[in-house]
């Protein structure tokens, strides 16, 4: 398909200088680099709000807790008869709240997740020159408002929670109630004793004692096995130890020359979701040209023969990320209305624009 006079025109403006190269464009419709830009200061904006939403969410339930450690502290030690059963009531309450919190915390994590790749790729890409964005950090971000994925874990957000907060809550709980079994009515002279008062109704004071021993070490156990989880870099530093580790592919070869170029590191090191395209067209140059100049992917040609028809097809072949789907179909729609695009999940692409090659 041979480029109009229109756009024959707007390419001799563009090497003239006399117009600026389109950001983004979309039927007919461009964004300029101004465009662009203020709507990236909009996109920052309505994210930081949202994530400052959910931060307030799990201050909420931090202190729905105090409030119930408070309320368990002044019902235990001003009742002998439900002193007991205050205190495991409350112990349950807090593990609910922090479950709601680790899952509040997952989705505060997401929206901080796409701050921050805005932050250290597109604001500090401006203030400090030659520092530029890092090659995918602008699909990376796509790929996460079309597919959104927590960063986090369940078990990661719990354990973070529980590290921050809720360890201090349960220890004042533990030591109330420990305090409670062992001071009153009369002070504990032995073992037989603290069960005896540990004693709930019809629960045995041995199963009481046992059932809390183990419920905190259970949470203890949470809270030390989680801290080696590190799918998300927290909420405010990033981890630059880890810099050369994380940068695995992207900074120079030992023995390269480096382009100048440095990349914020933030988003943990994840391939994005990579697909293969399968296209079954009658117009194969045109459609390869189109995909070659407009998404800059490479596209092999294979023949085939349709079993029904018994007549020979071309079948293109063109790796793709999953942020290029809705182009890809834009552009072979307009060459070939009847052609058929299979897309497929890939499980590694290695080349040019995806993964690089081991050496």
């Amino acid at each position: 398909m041979s480029p109009t006079p229109e756009q024959e025109a707007r390419r001799a403006r563009l090497k003239a200088g006399q117009e600026d190269e389109p950001v983004w464009k979309y039927r007919g419709y461009e964004i300029g680099p101004r465009e662009f830009s203020n709507a990236m200061v909009h996109l920052y904006r309505g994210e930081v709000s949202r994530a400052n939403v959910w931060r307030q969410r799990l201050d909420s339930t931090t202190n729905w807790a105090v409030i119930t450690t408070g309320a368990a502290f002044s019902l235990a030690f001003s009742s002998e008869l439900i002193s007991h059963a205050v205190i495991i009531l409350s112990n349950l309450l807090v593990t609910l709240f922090l479950y709601i919190e680790a899952r509040r915390y997952r989705y505060y994590e997401l929206w901080s997740y796409r701050i921050r790749l805005m932050e250290t790729d597109f604001y500090a890409g401006m203030l400090v020159p030659p520092f530029r964005p890092a090659p995918d950090w602008a699909e990376t971000l796509a790929e996460n408002l079309l597919h959104p994925r927590f960063p986090i874990s369940m078990w990661e957000a719990l354990g973070r929670r529980l590290r921050r907060n809720y360890l201090w809550i349960y220890f004042i709980l533990g030591a109330a109630w420990l305090f409670s079994v062992t001071l009153r009515p009369e002070p504990i002279s032995s073992v037989e004793e603290l069960f005896q008062q540990a004693r709930l109704g019809y629960i045995p004071g041995e199963a009481i004692v046992g059932g809390g021993l183990l419920f905190y070490g259970t949470m203890l156990a949470i809270g030390l096995l989680t801290r080696g989880l590190t799918e998300a870099t927290g909420e405010v530093l990033p981890r630059y130890t880890s810099l050369r580790k994380t940068l695995r592919g992207v900074l120079p070869r030992q023995g390269q020359e480096a382009s100048g170029d440095r990349w914020a590191w933030f988003r943990p090191s994840k391939r994005r979701q990579q697909l293969l395209s399968q296209i079954i067209t009658d117009h194969p140059s045109e459609v390869s040209e189109r995909i070659m100049s407009e998404m800059a992917r490479g596209v092999t040609n294979l023949r085939g023969t349709g079993m029904y028809t018994g007549e020979e097809r071309s079948v293109l072949l063109c790796a793709i990320t999953v942020t290029e789907v809705a182009h890809l179909k834009d552009v072979v729609a307009e060459v070939d209305p009847h052609a058929m695009i299979i897309v497929v999940p890939a499980q590694e692409v290695l080349g040019k624009g995806f993964g690089e090659l081991p050496h």
